[in-house]
C-alpha cells in the first residue's frame, strides 16, 4: 500500500474542506514545499486528526505480545505434528518475533524451529537455531534433546568430531541430571558408529569430483563502468534537454543481453502484507496468512528461512543478526516504535522517512537550504543552476545537469535522490495537503516519543539523550524537524513518478510439484537515482531484474549508437491498448509519445492487443468489429450484433469458472479441475478469438493439472499451445516466452523426453540469459537439468 489507509485519506480530505477559504487558497498557491509546510504544519490538531490517526494505528499490531507468541507456537506445534514443516517454520518465526529477546520462551521458539528445519534438510540453519536457543536461555531440563539433535545434524554434515563433542555434552547432561538413557539415544549412538565406519570407507576411497556441465558454460559478463555515471556501462552517456530532461543514450552499438546498469537501491522498504492492518477491532489479531513480511529480510530483501526478529517490534524480521544490527544502527532504531504509524501512512511515507535517516540531518539540511536559495524550480530546463556544492560542473557532457556533483559525476547518492523531480506544481492541492499532514504526523510522533535527538544526530549517539533547549510553543515542530519534514514531503511527492518497484519471481500454488510455476510479485518500493534517469517507452529496449536490493538493466534488443535507453513504467504495448496506456501514464504527468503510441494513434493499424484479445461472433466465429455499445460481426453474410456488455459479462463468468477450477486443483481434485477447464475451453471458443490471451492461460492451467498427475505428454502438448499464443502477444524472444519455455523444459525433463528437453533448455537459456543474466536462478536450474540429461548412458540418449 503506497498511500495512507483510506480512513486517513478521508480524514485529511475533511480537514482540507473545513479550512478557511483564504488559507486553502494560500496552500493551493504555495510556490514551494517550504511555504506549504510553513502554512500547514500547525493544522494537525491533537484532539481531531492526531487522535483519529492514533485510533487507526491501534489496528496495526507491531509490538511484542506474549499471547500472540503462544498462539503462533501452538499453531506451529500443530502443523509440525502433521508434518507440515515449512508452515511450522514460519509460525515459529512469527512466535519468536512476539517474544521478549533473551527470554526462555523465545528459546523454545528457536528450538522448535530447529526441529522443523532438520526435517526439511536445512542442517546449517538448524544448527544456527540450536545456538540461538542455547544463547537465549533454553531450559536446562530440555537441553539433552536439543544437544542430541545437534549431534545428529553434525553427523549428517560429516563433522564427526563436532558431533562427538555434542553427543558427549548430551551424555554428560543426562548423567548430571540422572536421566536414564532412552531407546532414541541408543539408536543415535548406533547411528554414530555406523556413520564413522562409512566416513572411513569414503576417506580411503574418495569419489572423483564431478564437474558440473553448467559451470563450464557460464560466461563472465563483460563490464566496463562509466567514469561519469555510477554503476552504468561505459557504452552510455548522460544527456539533458528541455523535452526529455535527463536521459541515457547509447554511445556505441549495444548487443542484446549486454549489461547497461548495476545499481544498489539508495533506500528500499519492504511492502507489508494486508494482515498487519486489521479492518476492525472484532477481528482476531493473530493472522496466520503468509506475507512478504514473513518471507523476506526487511533490510536486504533476501528470502527468509529462519528469521532473526527485531529486539523491539514484532514486525521487522531479518535474514541474519548482522542485517538486524546494521538496520538498527542505520534507521530501525528510530523506526522501531513507529511501526504502526508507518503501516497506517503507507510505504511512500516510510520510504521518505528512511531516506532522510540514511542521508543524515547534515546532508538533508544542506540540500534543503540550497533549494531555498533558488528562486526557480531545481528542474526547470530553462534555468541551468549550480549544483548544491555551489561549484560548477567541470565535465563538459554533464555541465548544468541537476544531481551531478562538483566533478560533473552523477552518483547513486542522496544528492541525486534530492534532485529527482517532485512535480510540486502538478500534484493536486488536496494530495499535497494529505502528504504534508502525514509527514508532520511522523515528525510529531518522533518529537513526542523523545526520538528527535536520535533522528537529527545519528552520527553522535552520546548526544541522543541531550536534546537542545529551544523556544517553541507546546507541540510545535522544532526548526530542525521542519527541515526534515520538508525533505520528507519532497520525497513522498517524488515517489509518484520515481518509485521503483522491486519485484521477485515467486512460486504460485503450493510449490511442492515437479513443475514450478512462478510469477513476478512486487516485493518492495525503492529509490534508484541512476535507474530513474531512464525515460519511458511502451516498447522498451531493456529488461530489468533484481537480486535483493540490487537492480540490473540489460539490453533486450540491439541498440544502435545514438539511440536512447528506454524503460517501461508498466503500461506495455503487448499488454494494453494505447488508450489504456495513456490513461495509466497520466499519473506520471506526461503524455507518452513513444513510437509504439504514435504508430497506434496516427494510423488505422490496430494494436496487437486489440486484434488478439478481441471477441468473435457467437454464430459464425468471425471477428467482431469494434463499436461503442454494440459489436457487429465482420462477416456480411452473418451481420449479427451483440452488446459489448453481454460479452464482457460472459467473459467475467468464464474467468470465475477458471478460478473455481484452480481451487479444485489446489484441493487435490485434479480430475474435476480438468473437466471444468475443458468445459471452459468449449465455452470460450464460442465468443473469444483463438488468439485471445485467456485461451493461452487455459492451456497453461491444463498443462499444470496434467503435470500434477504425472501425465507429461499431455502437459507438454497443452503448454506448447500456450506458448504459441504467448509468442503472438509478446514476441519470440520476450521474457514471457522465456518463462513459458522454462516450464516446458521442466515438463519434458520429468517426462524423460531427452532430445526435446535439451532443445527447449537451450532456447530457454538463450532468451533468459538476455533478460535475466547468466547467473539467474532459472538459468542455473536449466543448467542442472541439462547436466542430468547429458550424464545419462549413451544408449538411452540414442534411443531418445
Amino acid at each position: 500500500m503506497a498511500l495512507p489507509v483510506e480512513e486517513w485519506r478521508l480524514c485529511a480530505a475533511r480537514r482540507w474542506a473545513a479550512l478557511e477559504p483564504a488559507l486553502r487558497e494560500r496552500l493551493a498557491a504555495a510556490a514551494s514545499l517550504h511555504d506549504t509546510l510553513r502554512l500547514g504544519c500547525g493544522l494537525l490538531r491533537p484532539e481531531a486528526e492526531a487522535a483519529a490517526l492514533r485510533g487507526l494505528c491501534r489496528r496495526a499490531r507491531t509490538g511484542k505480545e506474549p499471547a500472540a507468541a503462544r498462539f503462533y507456537r501452538e499453531e506451529g506445534n500443530r502443523l509440525f505434528g502433521r508434518r507440515h514443516y515449512g508452515a511450522a517454520v514460519r509460525l515459529y518465526s512469527q512466535a519468536a518475533s512476539h517474544e521478549v529477546p533473551g527470554s526462555p520462551e523465545v528459546s523454545l521458539c528457536f528450538a522448535n524451529r530447529s526441529a522443523a528445519l532438520f526435517h526439511l534438510g536445512h542442517l546449517e540453519v538448524c544448527l544456527e537455531d540450536i545456538a540461538r536457543a542455547e544463547s537465549h536461555g533454553y531450559p536446562d531440563r530440555l537441553l539433552p534433546k536439543v544437544l542430541l539433535r545437534k549431534a545428529e545434524c553434525l553427523l549428517c554434515l560429516g563433522r564427526l568430531q563436532d558431533a562427538a563433542n555434542a553427543l558427549s555434552a548430551a551424555e554428560n547432561k543426562i548423567a548430571v541430571d540422572g536421566i536414564m538413557t532412552s531407546p532414541a539415544h541408543q539408536t543415535l549412538l548406533k547411528k554414530l558408529s555406523q556413520l564413522r565406519i562409512k566416513i572411513r570407507e569414503n576417506e580411503s576411497c574418495p569419489q572423483p569430483a564431478r564437474e558440473a556441465c553448467g559451470d563450464t558454460q557460464r560466461k563472465s559478463e563483460i563490464w566496463e563502468e562509466n567514469d561519469g555515471i555510477s554503476g552504468a556501462s561505459s557504452s552510455l552517456s548522460l544527456n539533458f534537454d528541455s523535452e526529455r530532461g535527463r536521459h541515457l543514450v547509447a554511445i556505441q552499438d549495444i548487443l542484446p543481453g549486454q549489461n547497461l546498469l548495476k545499481e544498489e537501491a539508495f533506500v528500499s522498504v519492504l511492502c507489508p502484507g494486508e494482515s498487519h492492518l486489521l479492518q476492525d477491532s472484532s477481528e482476531t489479531a493473530w493472522d496466520t496468512r503468509v506475507t512478504n513480511a514473513d518471507l523476506y529480510c526487511h533490510r536486504c530483501l533476501r528470502q527468509l528461512l529462519a528469521s532473526v526478529p527485531c529486539r523491539g517490534c514484532s514486525y521487522a524480521k531479518y535474514c541474519s543478526q548482522n542485517c538486524a544490527d546494521v538496520a538498527w544502527e542505520q534507521y530501525h532504531r528510530t523506526e522501531c516504535s513507529l511501526g504502526a504509524l508507518l503501516l497506517t501512512l503507507g510505504v511512500f511515507c516510510h520510504v521518505a522517512l528512511r531516506t532522510v535517516l540514511l542521508a543524515g540531518f547534515a546532508e538533508v539540511s544542506r540540500l534543503v537550504e540550497w533549494s531555498h536559495n533558488n528562486d526557480k524550480d531545481l528542474h526547470n530546463p530553462e534555468a541551468r543552476q549550480k549544483h548544491p556544492s555551489e561549484a560548477p560542473a567541470t565535465r563538459t557532457g554533464t555541465r548544468g545537469i541537476p544531481g551531478c556533483n562538483d566533478n560533473g559525476q552523477y552518483q547513486s547518492s542522496y544528492q541525486a535522490v534530492f534532485n529527482l523531480l517532485p512535480h510540486t506544481e502538478k500534484h493536486s492541492p488536496e494530495h499535497k495537503f494529505l502528504c504534508m499532514l502525514s509527514v508532520v504526523a511522523i515528525c510529531k510522533q518522533l518529537q513526542e516519543a523523545g526520538l528527535e535527538a536520535a533522528f537529527l544526530n545519528r552520527e553522535s549517539p552520546e548526544k541522543w539523550s541531550k536534546p537542545e533547549t529551544r523556544e517553541k510553543t507546546s507541540g510545535e515542530l522544532s526548526a530542525e524537524l521542519k527541515v526534515m519534514a520538508e525533505a520528507m514531503l519532497r520525497h513522498v511527492l517524488q515517489l509518484q513518478c520515481n518509485a521503483q518497484a522491486i519485484t521477485v519471481m515467486q512460486e504460485s500454488g503450493s510449490g511442492d510439484g515437479a513443475v514450478v510455476n512462478k510469477k513476478p510479485v512486487r516485493l518492495a518500493t525503492a529509490f534508484f537515482p541512476v535507474l530513474s534517469l531512464l525515460n519511458h517507452s511502451c516498447s522498451p529496449n531493456i529488461s530489468l531484474s533484481f537480486n535483493g536490493t540490487a537492480a540490473t538493466v540489460r539490453a533486450s534488443q540491439p541498440i544502435p549508437s545514438g539511440q536512447e535507453i528506454f524503460h517501461c513504467y508498466g503500461p506495455h504495448r503487448s499488454r494494453m491498448r494505447v488508450a489504456e496506456r495513456q490513461q495509466l501514464l497520466s499519473q506520471y504527468f506526461f503524455e507518452c509519445r513513444c513510437q509504439a503510441c504514435l504508430d497506434e494513434l496516427e494510423s488505422d493499424v490496430k494494436s496487437v492487443v486489440s486484434v488478439r484479445n478481441s471477441f468473435c461472433c457467437p454464430s459464425c466465429r468471425s471477428s467482431m468489429q469494434v463499436g461503442e455499445d454494440m459489436l457487429c460481426c465482420s462477416n456480411e453474410a452473418c451481420a449479427i450484433s451483440v452488446s459489448r456488455e453481454s460479452l464482457s459479462r460472459r467473459l467475467q463468468d468464464l474467468q470465475q469458472q477458471i478460478k473455481k477450477a484452480l481451487e479444485l486443483l489446489k484441493d487435490g481434485k485434479a480430475d474435476r479441475a480438468i473437466k471444468m477447464l475443458l468445459e471452459c475451453q468449449v465455452d470460450a471458443g464460442d465468443f473469444l478469438s483463438p488468439e485471445h490471451l485467456l485461451m493461452g492461460e487455459m492451456e497453461d492451467h491444463l498443462a499444470q493439472v496434467y503435470a500434477t498427475l504425472g501425465k507429461w505428454q499431455e502437459a507438454a502438448r497443452h503448454l506448447e499451445r500456450s506458448i504459441e499464443i504467448v509468442e503472438m502477444h509478446h514476441g519470440p524472444s520476450s521474457v514471457e516466452i522465456g518463462h513459458e519455455l522454462f516450464k516446458l523444459a521442466q515438463i519434458l525433463f520429468n517426462g524423460f523426453a531427452v532430445s526435446e528437453a535439451l532443445s527447449t533448455i537451450q532456447r530457454a537459456e538463450e532468451i533468459l540469459s538476455v533478460h535475466c543474466g547468466p547467473q539467474s536462478t532459472q538459468i542455473l536450474e536449466l543448467q542442472e537439468m541439462k547436466t542430468c540429461l547429458l550424464e545419462l548412458p549413451r544408449s538411452i540418449l540414442q534411443r531418445t
